[in-house]
């Protein structure tokens, strides 16, 4: 049984190839899926990365692998994997899919006003 914000068994072996490739040579890798769980616990609940609980392993290593899976497109190629499994199992329709609008609040300058109370260029 997955704890709160832990990938289960089943959607651990959905993306393991994609996060934990084999490693040939060097020093052994921390457990990925440990810091893909500590990555989301930081994601979901909004805390520091330096009160990320000992149980998913020291915070700078979390937030190095969270660095570098962003950089290199791990994200992007588990996301895209994930949706044509959805596809695939007929529980998402592209069709379906938008962004409402009226929902997100702009600011002022958003709109290409000033901000409040600022000097107006000469």
């Amino acid at each position: 049984m997955a704890g709160r914000y832990e990938l289960s068994d089943d959607r651990w072996h959905m993306i393991k190839d994609i996060v934990s490739p084999p490693q040939v040579m060097g020093r052994p890798r921390r457990d990925d899926r440990q810091m893909l769980n500590g990555i989301f616990w930081i994601l979901c609940s909004g805390a520091k990365w330096r009160d990320l609980p000992e149980r998913y392993g020291p915070w700078k290593t979390v937030y190095q692998r969270f660095r570098q899976w962003r950089d290199d497109g791990t994200f992007d190629r588990i996301l895209t994997r994930l949706h044509l499994r959805l596809r695939q199992d007929g529980l998402m329709d592209l069709d379906t899919w938008m962004a409402d609008s009226t929902s997100i609040r702009a600011t002022r300058s958003a709109g290409g006003a000033g901000k409040k109370g600022a000097r107006k260029n000469r």
